[in-house]
C-alpha cells in the first residue's frame, strides 16, 4: 500500500477531506504532528506528502521551529518527483522551497468565498475539470511570489496568487477546499478573534461548507490518484 505522509501543525488544522480521499483510494495516510512530535520524518519511504495549514509564518522560524525542516523535505519531495500539495501554510512552505518568497501584503482574507481558475487550469491535473469561479475558504493573512517555473492557476480579488503547480507533481494552495463544517467550527473555536472578521461563517443551515466540499473532493481524489499511481 502506498504511503501519503501528512504534516500537521496544530490539532484543527487535520487533513479532513484530503485523508478522506486518500485513504479512499487506498492509500496509508501517514499523520505526523509537528506540533507534537517534532521534524518530520524522511521523505523517501512514502510515495506522496501533504502540510497543512497553521497559524505561524512561513518566512520566519520564530514559533515554528519545525520550519526549516519542512522546507528541506520539500524541497527532497521536489526533486523526486513526488506529488505534493500544500494547503494554506503548506502552500507558503511549498513557494519558499521553490525558491519563492513569503510576506505580508494586505488584509487578512478570512471567511467563504471563491478563486477565479486561470486558462492554464483546464489542462492541469487536479483542477482541468472544474468550473471557474471555485468556492473555497480563505484563512490568511500572508502570501508569496510564485517560483520561478510555477503556473499559476488561480486568483482572487485580494491576493493574486491563489493556487499554482510547480514542476508536473507540485501543488500550491492558499484556500481550504478540504474542510467540513466541523472542520469551520474547530477552526473559529481556535482562532476567535479572526473568525470575528468574517460575519456569517458560521449560519445554521448554510450550504457553502457543503458547496466548497462538493467542489474540492474531485481535486482531492486526483491528488490521491496521483499519489496511488507513484507508490
Amino acid at each position: 500500500m502506498a504511503g501519503l505522509l501528512v504534516l500537521q501543525h496544530l490539532e484543527q488544522e487535520e487533513p479532513y477531506g484530503i485523508a478522506d480521499a486518500s485513504r479512499d483510494a487506498g492509500l496509508d495516510v501517514v499523520v505526523h504532528r509537528t506540533d507534537l512530535a517534532g521534524a518530520p520524518p524522511a521523505v523517501d519511504p512514502f510515495a506522496g506528502v501533504v502540510v497543512m495549514g497553521g497559524p505561524m509564518s512561513a518566512a520566519r522560524d520564530d514559533g515554528f521551529p519545525t520550519r526549516s525542516a519542512e522546507i528541506e523535505l520539500l524541497e527532497a519531495a521536489l526533486q523526486g518527483g513526488k506529488p505534493v500539495l500544500g494547503v494554506c501554510l503548506g502552500a507558503q512552505l511549498l513557494a519558499v522551497a521553490g525558491g519563492g518568497r513569503v510576506f505580508r501584503d494586505g488584509p487578512l482574507e478570512i471567511g467563504w468565498g471563491e478563486v477565479d481558475l486561470h486558462a492554464a487550469s483546464g489542462t492541469d491535473p487536479l483542477f482541468g475539470a472544474s468550473a471557474s469561479p471555485l468556492p473555497v475558504l480563505h484563512w490568511h493573512g500572508e502570501t508569496f511570489t510564485l517560483p520561478e517555473g510555477a503556473v499559476l492557476l488561480a486568483s482572487s480579488g485580494l491576493y493574486p496568487n491563489q493556487a499554482f503547480r510547480l514542476g508536473e507533481n507540485a501543488w500550491g494552495l492558499q484556500f481550504h477546499v478540504e474542510i467540513t463544517r466541523s472542520a469551520v467550527e474547530s477552526f473559529a473555536a481556535a482562532f476567535p478573534e479572526e473568525a470575528a472578521l468574517a460575519p456569517g461563517l458560521l449560519v445554521d443551515a448554510d450550504p457553502r461548507p457543503d458547496r466548497v466540499s462538493a467542489a474540492g473532493r474531485p481535486v482531492l481524489d486526483r491528488f490521491a490518484a496521483l499519489v496511488a499511481a507513484a507508490g
